[in-house]
């Protein structure tokens, strides 16, 4: 996982808007991996720490790893004591694994369709303390790919606006899932899953920023006002309640 172009005005957009995870799944985890705050913890494809940030209360360390230096940056401004970030990606875990000493917990959230994740699981089994595990996260599905009137039409307009159709759902669904599971047990891993659905509200602004904190620094409309009004003429207007599933692998090194 290289950088992907998430910087400048997308970062804003991304940590302000992205949701963050429910607090049943970081209990689930220190549940999981007997976590204790005598643990390090790595949170790989960090983005701006919506996930590192309650991670960081329940550890000794945290270590957020991201390729992309902006949304670093936005990650550094959270003020976390116990927090490092590393600008780095999943090709970078020998070399993490050379330098820090064995984490109790990697989590993956919302990142790992950027990854090879044939070659990330063996060298993540290989890092991890004993019994320490990973947990690779969805959160959500895309908001122009829900089951929705509002989405269906969102997806039609952004297909348009993008001449292009949009139709890869980031990992989040469930044959992707699959595969990610299948991975792990190949590499040693014992699995399991749980979910953390659920309901939260949706305005219209934030059906806005969630399209905008998805897009490259350099697909981002210039009129910024005109396009946030065409997307609320689109949507109907909201506000909405989304549906939102939040699956997650534990997954325990043998």
């Amino acid at each position: 996982m290289g950088a992907l172009g998430f910087s400048g005005d997308v970062v804003e957009h991304y940590h302000r808007y992205r949701r963050g995870y429910p607090p049943a799944l970081v209990d689930a985890a220190v549940a999981a991996f007997g976590l204790t705050p005598d643990d390090t913890g790595v949170d790989l494809g960090c983005g701006t720490g919506q996930l590192t940030e309650p991670l960081a209360g329940r550890l000794g360390v945290v270590v957020g790893v991201d390729p992309e230096p902006d949304m670093l940056a936005a990650a550094r401004g959270r003020g976390l004591a116990n927090a490092l970030w590393v600008r780095g990606s999943d090709a970078d875990v020998p070399l993490l694994a050379a330098a820090l000493r064995a984490p109790g917990v990697v989590t993956i959230a919302q990142a790992l369709h950027w990854m090879d994740h044939d070659r990330l699981f063996p060298a993540l089994r290989g890092w991890l303390r004993p019994g320490g595990g990973v947990v690779v996260v969805s959160n959500g599905t895309p908001l122009w790919l829900q089951d929705t009137d509002w989405s269906r039409a969102l997806r039609g307009f952004l297909s348009a606006w993008l001449g292009s159709p949009l139709d890869a759902r980031c990992g989040t669904d469930a044959a992707t899932r699959g595969r990610y599971a299948a991975s792990l047990r190949r590499h040693g891993f014992a699995v399991a899953r749980q979910d953390f659905d659920h309901k939260a509200p949706l305005s219209t602004e934030q059906v806005v920023g969630g399209v905008l904190s998805a897009l490259p620094a350099d697909r981002l409309p210039r009129d910024r006002v005109g396009f946030a009004a065409r997307v609320a003429a689109v949507v109907g207007g909201g506000p909405f309640t989304e549906r939102v599933p939040v699956p997650a692998l534990f997954a325990r090194a043998g």
